[in-house]
C-alpha cells in the first residue's frame, strides 16, 4: 500500500475518532469537569505522552529560527483553536457550531491559495461544495437549533476556531517537510499547555475526582489518549503525504461518523436524506483527495 493511501486511511480514522468523541465528551462536560479544565487535562496529558514517546525516537535538532513557527502552531493548533471552539460551543448550539466548522476546508483552500500559492482546481472546489452541502443536510435535517445563550458570539467564536485551524494546517506543513513529527510536536504541546494553563487551572482544581465514576474516568482517558494524542499524531503523519486542503476536507466525515455512532447506539435512525448526504460527502472527499491527473 502506498504512503498516500496510508495517509488517507489515517485521516479517515481521525474523523471516525472525532465522530465518536462528541458523544463521549458530552458525558464528561460540564457535569464532572468544565470545558477549559478539560482542555487543560487534554493538552497536559498529551504533552506528557509526546515527551515520553520522544525519548524512544531518533533525535533531531530543531533550528532556533523554527521555534517561532512552532509557537505559532501551538497557538493556532492547540490553545486558541481549542479555547475558542469550546467557549463558542457553550454559547451556541452544537448544530450551529457543526455547520460553521465544515467551512474549514474552504478556509484552508483559500488560505493555501493566498499564502502557499496553491492552485485551486475546479474539481477541488466542486468537491468541497458537494461536501458542504451533504454535511449541512446531515446535521440540519430533522434537528432543532435548540437553545443558545449568545448564539451570535458563539457562532463567531466557532468561525474564529475554524480559521485558526486553517492557519495551523498551513503553518505546520513546513515543519513536517523539514522534521520528523516527534521532533517538534512535543514542543507544540508544551507551548500549548503553557498558553491554556491560565484559562483552565481554576476549573481543573475544582474537579472532585473522588466523585468521578470509573466509566467517566475511562471516557476522560479516551479523550486524552485517543481523541487528542492519537488523532494529533495521525494528522501530522497524514500531512507528510497530503496537502493541508486534503487533510481539512476530512472534517466533512466527522458528522457522518457521529451519526453512524449514534445510530449504532439506538439514539438516531437512518433516512433517505442521511444516505444521500453520506453519498455527497464521500464524493466530495474523493474529488478533493485525487491526484493532479484527475481533473
Amino acid at each position: 500500500m502506498s504512503k498516500r493511501n496510508l495517509a488517507l486511511i489515517g485521516a479517515t480514522f481521525v474523523s471516525i475518532i472525532y465522530g465518536v468523541t462528541f458523544t463521549i465528551a458530552k458525558d464528561v462536560m460540564p457535569l464532572y469537569i468544565d470545558a477549559y479544565g478539560f482542555i487543560l487535562l487534554r493538552v497536559g496529558g498529551s504533552m506528557i505522552l509526546f515527551w515520553i514517546i520522544w525519548l524512544f525516537m531518533p533525535k533531531e535538532k530543531i533550528a532556533f529560527n523554527d521555534f517561532p513557527r512552532i509557537i505559532a502552531a501551538a497557538f493556532f493548533g492547540v490553545a486558541f483553536n481549542m479555547l475558542t471552539f469550546f467557549k463558542g460551543l457553550s454559547l451556541t448550539s452544537p448544530i450551529s457550531a457543526a455547520v460553521i466548522m465544515v467551512s474549514t476546508p474552504m478556509i484552508v483552500l483559500t488560505l493555501s491559495a493566498i499564502i502557499m500559492k496553491e492552485r485551486m482546481r475546479k474539481r477541488m472546489v466542486f468537491g468541497i461544495i458537494l461536501g458542504l452541502i451533504g454535511t449541512a443536510f446531515l446535521i440540519l435535517y430533522g434537528k432543532s437549533i435548540g437553545s443558545a445563550t449568545n448564539a451570535g458570539l458563539g457562532n463567531f467564536l466557532v468561525l474564529v476556531n475554524a480559521i485558526s485551524y486553517g492557519f495551523y494546517l498551513i503553518i505546520v506543513k513546513k515543519l513536517m517537510d523539514k522534521y520528523n513529527a516527534f521532533t517538534f510536536v512535543k514542543w507544540i504541546y508544551l507551548f500549548g499547555f503553557i498558553m491554556v494553563l491560565p484559562f483552565g487551572w481554576s476549573q481543573f482544581q475544582t474537579v472532585g475526582w473522588a466523585l468521578v465514576p470509573m466509566d467517566i474516568c475511562w471516557k476522560i482517558g479516551f479523550v486524552v489518549v485517543i481523541s487528542t494524542f492519537l488523532t494529533y499524531l495521525l494528522n501530522l503523519l497524514s500531512m507528510k503525504e497530503l496537502k493541508p486542503t486534503t487533510v481539512a476536507v476530512f472534517i466533512y466525515l466527522q458528522p457522518l461518523f457521529a451519526t453512524i455512532f449514534a445510530i449504532s447506539l439506538g439514539k438516531d435512525e437512518l433516512s433517505l436524506v442521511k444516505i444521500g448526504s453520506a453519498v455527497l460527502i464521500f464524493i466530495g472527499v474523493y474529488l478533493v483527495t485525487q491526484k493532479k491527473s484527475v481533473q
